[in-house]
């Protein structure tokens, strides 16, 4: 178990420093393309327009960083203290302070975040905007100043003794085993904390001196993992083999490197192809004098080939330490591919990459497996859950509502996976979920989603639905029939369960605070809210335009006593899993007498104007009354 916490707690840490740098990689490229045009030793040489790149590395980045760093923490008030406090740090050196940048902007958004905390409540009407300022600027100046005196000479010596490391391992031909700790740092997304906390910064540096750097080109290298993708090409399995050439091209050519981690993880000895690949090419590097005189980001061959210096030798050693990487990789690979057994599972295996992500995966919705085309005369659309009464309830509301203004005689009801009827023909489930609908029922059309409020999956079903189906007239007033004769549940959504102003500082946090809320009415028992835990981290009960809805797992429906809600208002907001929530509804649903309001609920939530007026409201009336309307 501690290991486990460890571990997850490592991931967290890379995909945060991650999160630092991946908004600003823009800034990264413009700086990359200015170096690379109009430096002494660039493609067009400029005396003027080189005076850009001292300025863009030691400022303009790190403080972007900074900012990010504090907005994370404490939106934008956190961001502009990070910057500030960064600014410390570029003052008090002369190298660029990505690192340094990375340590105090969101130590900036921490520190103005508690001071928040600490005033609410206390300022008197009509002080606030003074407060607010010169909060701000006070402990901004005051994190500035200890920048400055005591962590850019702490980041400047801990900068310095790496140069020492990294003079000392090329001296010795030793550079080649950074890629023992750097190609595994790229599962657990440390990659990015790496390339442009440590080895950005220092290849900056010998830059300037040397015209090029080597250490440009250790994490960016995209030779190990086209290796492995082509080796999935020619000895993969199943969908595996069918994607990696896709994939080869967008981690090649896109410079995606994050799209072969769930080929990794199917087999995990394919990280020794990866190390192997890496220190080959880095080898291949040192040995021809390879180098970048700009940071390639992202690490696409195009962006390597974009920064290398304008001679002949450079491509020489560059394209070259690329190849023989991929082509170890491959050997490397295809061993271990043809000498064990393969899991073929990958949609499985992109599921736990965005797990260890801590966060939505741009890549992970490829890997997801939806089969042939919709079926024709589709009479029953299903929604399905873990449990069947929060997120698959919202989403068939929603769809339902839809299917209603095209006309569309369509059955459209929710249920929990376990429960999926055999004869449903289009099954519709979270992301995380999908594989095991299909599984429950592998005949159906599946549809993935991320976003059960607002998915552009749903417009597009209803297109095609239009061009082709057969009603089912008596199936859907049945339906109907049924959710009329529903009891009445006009109790369900109480004033004393409606919470304003509310701040969490973990969705754990808010998650325990709603389940206490649905014991404490009489909803259900204590052993819910463990429940409610376990079903977000399952998946998350995020449902998209900034509401989650937090409740029990299938298994725990027997502890639900009646029928209830709670209503959470999070001005502020809280992080779900990288997705700001300003709203939560706690459900306890039994029997289906919640479904009516939960419908209404949804419909209301769908529009960000109903979201924006929630997050707003000044009493539980006025709340009340917006969901009611709807």
């Amino acid at each position: 178990m501690a290991q486990s916490n460890i571990k997850v707690a490592v991931q967290k840490f890379g995909n945060f420093l991650s999160s630092m740098v991946m908004p600003n990689i823009g800034a990264f490229i413009a700086w990359g393309l200015i170096t690379a045009l109009f430096i002494p030793t660039g493609f067009f040489p400029n005396e003027s327009l080189a005076k850009l790149v001292d300025p863009m590395v030691k400022y303009l980045l790190p403080l972007l960083i900074g900012y990010t760093g504090g907005k994370l923490v404490h939106d934008q008030r956190g961001g502009v203290v990070g910057a500030i406090a960064t600014m410390g740090v570029i003052v008090g050196s002369d190298i660029p302070m990505f690192l340094g940048a990375m340590i105090m902007g969101p130590l900036g958004g921490y520190i103005i975040k508690k001071f928040d905390q600490f005033i609410e409540g206390k300022v008197k009407t009509g002080f606030e905007m003074l407060i607010n300022n010169f909060s701000a600027g006070i402990l901004g100046g005051i994190l500035a100043i200890l920048a400055f005196l005591g962590v850019s000479p702490a980041v400047d010596g801990f900068t310095g003794a790496l140069v020492v490391g990294v003079d000392w391992m090329v001296a010795h031909g030793l550079l080649p085993l950074t890629s023992i700790l750097i190609e595994p740092a790229k599962i657990l997304f440390l990659n990015n904390a790496i390339n442009h906390g440590i080895l950005s910064p220092i290849g900056a540096e010998q830059i300037r001196t040397n015209g090029q750097s080597i250490l440009l080109l250790l994490e960016t290298n995209p030779g190990p993992g086209l290796g492995i993708l082509l080796a999935y090409c020619f000895f993969g399995k199943g969908t595996a083999k069918q994607s990696a050439p896709g994939a080869a091209i967008i981690h090649f050519i896109g410079g995606i490197h994050e799209i072969y981690f769930p080929y990794v993880l199917m087999r995990p000895l394919l990280i020794i192809a990866a190390i192997l690949g890496g220190m080959s090419g880095v080898f291949t590097f040192v040995l021809l004098g390879g180098g970048l005189q700009a940071v390639a980001s992202p690490g696409s061959i195009l962006a390597i080939l974009a920064a290398t210096p304008g001679n002949a030798g450079s491509y020489v050693a560059n394209i070259s330490g690329v190849l023989v990487a991929a082509v170890v990789s491959f050997i490397v690979g295809s061993l271990i591919l043809k000498t064990g057994k393969q899991s073929e599972d990958l949609g499985e295996a992109a599921r736990k990459m965005q797990e260890m992500k801590g966060k939505k995966s741009s890549v992970a919705g490829s890997f997801t497996k939806q089969q042939g085309e919709v079926p024709a005369s589709v009479q029953k659309i299903v929604f399905a859950c873990d449990a069947g009464m929060g997120s698959s309830a919202m989403g068939a509301s929603l769809l339902r509502k839809k299917v209603k203004q095209a006309d569309l005689n369509i059955s459209v009801t929710n249920t929990a996976i376990s429960n999926i009827p055999s004869d449903a023909q289009i099954v519709i489930t979270q992301e995380e979920l999908t594989p095991r609908a299909q599984n429950k029922v592998p005949d159906a059309y599946h549809i993935s989603v991320d976003n059960f409020l607002s998915s552009p999956e749903y417009d597009k079903l209803i297109d095609q639905l239009k061009n082709d189906h057969t009603t089912s007239k008596a199936e859907e007033e049945k339906r109907v029939s049924a959710e009329n004769n529903t009891d009445s549940n006009d109790g369900l959504l109480k004033e004393e369960n409606v919470f304003l102003n509310q701040h969490f500082s973990s969705k754990e946090e808010a998650i325990r605070f709603a389940g206490s809320v649905l014991v404490k009415g009489g909803y259900v028992e204590e052993n819910y809210v463990e429940a409610m835990i376990d079903r977000d981290n399952m998946t998350s009960t995020y449902m998209g335009n900034d509401v989650a809805i937090p409740h029990g797992t299938e298994e725990a429906k027997k502890n639900v006593l009646r029928s209830g809600f709670t209503v959470i208002q999070v001005p502020e907001g809280v992080d779900f899993d990288g997705e700001k929530v300003r709203l939560i509804f706690g459900i306890a649903g039994k029997d289906g007498t919640h479904l009516e309001i939960l419908s209404g609920i949804a419909i209301t939530c769908s529009d960000m104007d109903n979201i924006e007026k929630m997050v707003h409201a000044k009493s539980a009336k006025e709340l009340m009354a917006i969901i009611q309307s709807n």
